[in-house]
């Protein structure tokens, strides 16, 4: 029987790479002093060059940390606080002796802002459903006239663009430049080795939904992989990189759609992957011979639920096989995996008759790649 590998984030996760949307968005603010001048970091977020002394109050590891630096540095100042969500503040003019307003700190991307206040984003799906969020939120809303909504809609994809660029250049100088992707000593590569044997007759397609390059180094240079291929369906960070929401199936799809604008379906992921042939060599290969699937790292979120569903649902699929990930404390996400699986059927009976019980999966190999010296 063929393999249909998915990978995930988890995937790059279990490498010990620094890939998820915790580990972005923190290091944004970790690295904000000195990276506040960027072309990038300066769309999303203004800061005041003059009085930015609030960056020495404490040590900064996320958004809360730097927040509270501010509030401290006004504090200890004794600036008088006009505003304390925008982070105005009045100082005297030495000059002429009187007040001036001082905007030390805001956001420029409401978008990037609400990505920040929002405790319960936490994954890369949380982002992409959160855009989705917002676009049907203008668009169900009777206050604002066909004009307006187009221009919120524009401003919307703007910045949900502004934290796409933002990834590439995280991921290209905090993940690709810094880790020792070839790197093979490590006992644990033998188990990922073992999902990818396959016997003459059987072939093993890899869906690949990172920007990474980590599956490579499961390929041996010196041995052709003849039955094996690996799709980046997302694309990579050198080109393509797929990035957006994919839930057709969802009610108010339609809505969206029947607007007749296609400023409203830039971000819908289906329109990006005819960009190439990586979506259709994967119908091919599921219409192809009967197959399981083997999930390696990805949440089955909605942001991906149409072409979740069409392998989930396909006639060829046998079964689904998780390998989840077990946490410090011993418990693990195997129920949570099969629940986000469950939202890809539409016929409940045939899920559960799909999906391989929790003693018949494993946990996540964790490998844990070195640093490039």
């Amino acid at each position: 029987m063929n393999k249909l590998i998915i990978a995930g984030n988890g995937f790059d996760l279990a490498h010990g790479l620094p890939t998820s949307y915790n580990h972005f968005i923190d290091a944004f603010w970790r690295n904000l002093k000195k990276n506040k001048r960027d072309r990038l970091v300066s769309k999303v977020v203004y800061v005041d060059s003059y009085y930015d002394g609030f960056f020495d109050e404490q040590t900064i590891s996320n958004f809360d940390d730097f927040r509270f630096s501010i509030i401290k540095y006004m504090n200890k100042n004794n600036y008088n606080r006009e505003d304390h969500k925008t982070y105005i503040v009045s100082i005297k003019d030495t000059n002429t002796g009187f007040l001036k307003e001082i905007e030390l700190f805001k956001f420029k991307s409401e978008f990037f802002k609400k990505l920040n206040e929002i405790k319960s984003i936490q994954n890369w799906v949380d982002v992409e459903d959160e855009y989705y969020k917002e676009l049907k939120y203008i668009c169900k809303d009777v206050n604002l006239s066909i004009r307006q909504k187009r221009e919120k809609v524009l401003k919307l994809n703007d910045e949900f663009d502004q934290v796409k660029k933002l990834l590439r250049s995280y991921l290209k100088n905090n993940v690709m430049k810094r880790y020792d992707f070839n790197y093979e000593n490590n006992p644990n590569c033998s188990e990922f080795n073992e999902v990818l044997k396959t016997s003459l007759n059987e072939q093993i397609r890899i869906i690949n939904f990172n920007y990474t390059s980590t599956f490579q180094k499961y390929f041996n240079p010196n041995y052709k992989y003849q039955n094996i291929k690996l799709t980046h369906i997302h694309g990579k960070l050198v080109k393509g990189m797929n990035f957006g929401f994919g839930d057709e199936m969802d009610d108010d799809y339609k809505l969206i759609e029947n607007i007749n604008d296609n400023e409203y379906l830039r971000y819908f992921k289906s329109f990006q992957y005819v960009q190439n042939s990586n979506y259709k060599d994967v119908l091919r290969y599921i219409d192809s011979e009967k197959f399981q699937v083997i999930i390696m790292g990805h949440s089955c979120g909605l942001s991906d639920r149409t072409l979740l569903n069409t392998i989930f649902e396909h006639d060829n699929c046998r079964s689904i096989k998780v390998f989840y990930h077990r946490k410090y404390d011993g418990t693990d996400n195997y129920t949570e995996i099969i629940q986000n699986i469950s939202r890809h059927f539409n016929d409940k009976k045939l899920m559960r008759t799909k999906i391989v019980e929790k003693t018949l999966c494993e946990p996540m190999p964790q490998i844990k790649l070195p640093k490039k010296e």
